[in-house]
């Protein structure tokens, strides 16, 4: 099955993480084939961490775990969808999901 997904050079896939139950996206993520595979085997998210270059288990030192419900392909198979019931916020800020910032902040237009 992961030789069907399209990895990018680096051996990674762009991950969406979404909350099952809300519907609402929390992160994207990154995703190698030994990450991918951890998470099947435990049933929560690893990822790749780029900055740090090693696996990464969403919540093992903040508890802030995200329980996989799902995972699905989308239609080119360069990106996956992960489902999850998240135990706390996905954010390092602490914030529920990191996508809290409107672009128009970040030029100064309003």
């Amino acid at each position: 099955m992961f030789d069907r997904l399209k990895w990018d050079a680096q051996g990674l896939i762009p991950a969406i993480v979404q909350d099952a139950t809300t519907q609402q996206v929390l992160t994207l993520a990154y995703m190698s084939r030994e990450s991918l595979q951890r998470t099947l085997e435990i049933g929560e998210t690893v990822f790749w961490s780029r900055s740090r270059q090693e696996l990464w288990h969403k919540g093992a030192t903040s508890g802030h775990t995200q329980k996989v419900k799902a995972i699905m392909v989308d239609c080119d198979a360069d990106s996956l969808l992960l489902l999850v019931d998240p135990a706390g916020p996905a954010c390092h800020t602490g914030a529920i999901s990191c996508f809290f910032t409107p672009l128009t902040s970040l030029s100064g237009d309003e």
